[in-house]
């Protein structure tokens, strides 16, 4: 199955960072028999509203693989990692 996750860093994140916890996901994946199709960095942009203190954060958007059971582990480990202040976790619909 196929899965999108976009993830929102504070603003004040490096670029070290930023390729750190780009790292990090792409291990999370592979750790759960996954595959990145894709990844979309879409940078820093001002937030619609504050979020912990934050007014920008940095966006990344990952195409992921994986299987169903493998999905919900990664949800769970994404949620508990530090680094990250809000990520959206989807499951792509195939078209007709």
């Amino acid at each position: 199955m196929q899965y999108e996750l976009a993830i929102v860093m504070p603003g004040a994140t490096t670029v070290a960072q930023k390729k750190t916890m780009q790292e990090t996901i792409e291990k999370m994946v592979k750790v759960n028999e996954g595959k990145v199709l894709n990844l979309d960095d879409w940078g820093k942009t001002d937030l619609a509203y504050e979020i912990d203190g934050n007014e920008a954060g940095y966006f990344m958007i990952f195409d992921l693989e994986l299987n169903e059971a493998n999905a919900k582990s990664l949800q769970e480990k994404i949620r508990l990692e530090e680094g990250i202040i809000r990520y959206l976790f989807i499951k792509k619909e195939k078209a007709n």
